[in-house]
């Protein structure tokens, strides 16, 4: 799946990845129309033997003797510069200047706009202390890469104030090598000024964009998974991690016809689109359309801007994590870092600003409005444990499925 992050907002840097991965056009061209990938043992592994981490096929990761966890009871480097690696604008700068005051060090930002440069860079030999907003999916290349360290759990008690669900993650268990850092869904925006249906009232809201009186005004965002999973989901699918093809082959003539009705717009502008009203109806990112606020156009409030995901919570889900670099120079600092950010009154001066929700159990929509960070017309961009447990996860693919998934949206979207 393409990060939210990628090329994120107002930084003009296109999101198309749609060929993430390294699956190339020729590949996709030999797999051709495919044949019916099933529900086999492949499926549980990616690239070589690598296992890929599903709810119901928890994975718990091999730690290395040469790879092992800090000491407990050290103190922090002295002096130090902590190494930040993370997604271009993801984080609250005066959350950085407060740690870095608080233990008296210093604290270099060092950003990526996508997951694959991330990993080159790491694999090519560049040093950092943390990396944050790693997705799930790529755990097994960080792991058995060896390019991330088991965490010492001494270091990091609020881990306590974070959902239970991540002292054990699926693709972590019994986190070994991750925190959480943000969570978020993808759901519908759109106009309530502008479009009269109302998708909490519709049996099947995600085909909402699929009205041709909306010409013109309607988008998708540009990312391969997104597009596929609205298409599954528009006709009653909903496992986003389907390798079977007609599945695939139906999402894909979906999105088809969407494109002639509608005259379809792709790309990844929902958090200002949907607010200056180019874009009616669209799926969008919840952490994007939290700060649809600051993208509103004089005179014109908030309030018609809205974001739906379904009250039984089977929409797209994932959540970042935060991991300490085996290259850190300054790893109990790092392990702090970590508990700072799993700190309530840090995390919601970090969300105030960045917008994307953290997993803590005092972050609620309550909270938020209450603080002033959320008008109460966009609370559903909060996730809540209870929708977060009932949510469909993205991940990472068995490799010939996601050729077909790309193979699909290379058609979709003309090969733009």
């Amino acid at each position: 799946m393409v990060h939210p992050r990628e090329g994120w907002q107002g930084h003009g840097v296109p999101r198309r990845r749609f060929l993430k991965g390294g699956v190339g056009l020729s590949a996709l061209a030999a797999l051709g129309a495919g044949g019916a990938l099933t529900g086999c043992a492949s499926d549980l592994t990616g690239s070589g033997a690598l296992p890929l981490p599903r709810p119901n096929n928890p994975v718990q990761w091999p730690i290395f003797a040469n790879n092992t966890a800090i000491k407990s009871g050290l103190a922090p480097e002295q002096d130090a510069t902590l190494q930040v690696y993370i997604w271009t604008a993801y984080i609250n700068q005066a959350c950085v200047n407060a740690f870095a005051k608080k233990y008296k060090c210093k604290v270099q930002l060092t950003t990526f706009d996508t997951m694959d440069e991330a990993l080159s860079k790491l694999r090519s030999g560049l040093s950092f202390d943390l990396l944050i907003g790693g997705t799930p999916d790529i755990m097994g290349q960080l792991v058995e890469g060896q390019l991330i360290q088991p965490l010492n759990h001494s270091y990091i008690p609020n881990i306590a104030q974070a959902w239970p669900d991540y002292t054990d993650p699926f693709y972590d268990k019994q986190w070994q090598y991750t925190v959480p850092y943000t969570i978020y869904t993808t759901g519908i925006s759109w106009r309530k000024d502008l479009v009269h249906e109302n998708p909490y009232a519709m049996a099947n809201a995600w085909t909402m964009p699929w009205q041709p009186k909306y010409k013109g005004r309607v988008a998708i965002l540009d990312d391969y998974r997104e597009g596929i999973c609205l298409g599954l989901m528009k006709n009653g699918v909903f496992n986003l991690n389907t390798t079977d093809y007609s599945q695939i082959a139906l999402a894909r003539q979906s999105l088809q016809d969407l494109s002639s009705e509608v005259n379809l717009i792709i790309n990844n502008n929902d958090y200002s689109d949907v607010p200056d009203g180019q874009t009616w109806i669209t799926n969008a990112w919840s952490g994007d359309m939290a700060a649809a606020a600051s993208y509103m156009p004089k005179g014109v409030n908030v309030d018609v801007v809205g974001y739906w995901v379904p009250t039984d919570g089977r929409c797209p889900v994932n959540n970042d994590t935060m991991v300490v670099l085996k290259s850190s120079a300054s790893p109990v600092l790092a392990h702090l870092f970590l508990n700072y950010l799993l700190d309530l009154p840090n995390a919601l001066e970090n969300i105030s600003w960045n917008g994307y929700m953290q997993p803590l159990n005092g972050v609620t929509p309550q909270v938020l409005v209450k603080e002033q960070i959320l008008p109460p017309s966009l609370a559903s961009t909060v996730v809540t444990p209870a929708n977060f447990r009932r949510g469909l996860f993205e991940l990472q693919l068995p490799v010939d499925a996601d050729a077909l998934w790309q193979q699909a949206w290379l058609v979709v979207s003309n090969g733009i």
